[in-house]
């Protein structure tokens, strides 16, 4: 038996269209909020950013570790220099002293080449420094950055989901105006094709965008007022009111 509701239930689904509709847009705004490609891009290049200050801080580390080894050699130098000095001064051997002022005058030359090299690994030291100090920056502001867009991000959720809230409630009242049946055809309808009711304006379907042809104008026309049509081109419930255009 065919399906027949009133055309008043029936336009009701138009009112059900418009909320399913609403609730589709602020699904699909949810959704790009979600996955704002912003937010994708700045957590990418915060990944970068501390691969690099990772990378700068462990060159850091390892010439503030040189430095550390250069000072304790040249530590131990003075101390066997100054032992050195020491045995010289008490020693009344010309072969002995002649060596220990030898060793004394190398090992003073070793101090002058570690503290030359010293210098050189603190400068290069310096300049990883100020490497590590810009990556820390450009990584704090990155970071800065993605904190904004995220807030952002959550600011537009608040509105969107307000309003999805408030359109699903709408649905909920709506749907309990209509009759069971139809309701069902209605969300068989949409679950398939993506649109449950068409509204028919000056011959025209709304689901499609799809003028009705005469034939199929013939048939709508020959209908009972509660007969429960389809639209011929998308499916959905062809609903009828004073602008169809009969």
């Amino acid at each position: 038996m065919a399906l027949t509701a009133s055309p008043e239930d029936q336009r009701r689904l138009l009112d059900l269209q418009d909320v399913d509709t609403r609730i589709r847009q602020f699904e699909h705004k949810e959704r790009l909020l979600l996955d704002d490609p912003e937010i994708a891009a700045s957590d990418d290049a915060l990944v970068g950013h501390d691969r690099t200050v990772l990378e700068r801080l462990g060159a850091v580390d390892d010439l503030q570790a040189e430095v550390r080894r250069i000072e304790a050699d040249v530590q131990t130098v003075e101390a066997r220099a100054k032992r050195n000095r020491e045995r010289l001064q008490q020693t009344s051997d010309a072969k002995t002293a002649t060596a220990m002022e030898h060793e004394i005058a190398s090992l003073d030359k070793r101090r002058g080449d570690l503290e030359d090299i010293e210098l050189e690994v603190m400068e290069r030291l310096e300049v990883a420094e100020a490497a590590l100090a810009g990556a820390r920056a450009a990584a704090e502001e990155e970071r800065a950055r993605r904190g904004r867009l995220a807030t952002a991000r959550d600011q537009g959720l608040v509105g969107v989901r307000d309003e999805l809230e408030a359109a699903r409630s709408d649905r909920t009242r709506v749907e309990a105006t209509i009759p069971a049946d139809l309701l069902a055809l209605y969300e068989r309808q949409r679950a398939r094709y993506g649109l449950g009711a068409s509204h028919l304006t000056r011959r025209m379907s709304s689901a499609s965008g799809v003028e009705l042809t005469s034939a199929e104008l013939y048939e709508v026309r020959a209908a009972a007022p509660d007969a429960v049509l389809l639209c011929p081109s998308s499916s959905a419930i062809l609903v009828r009111t004073e602008d169809s255009g009969l």
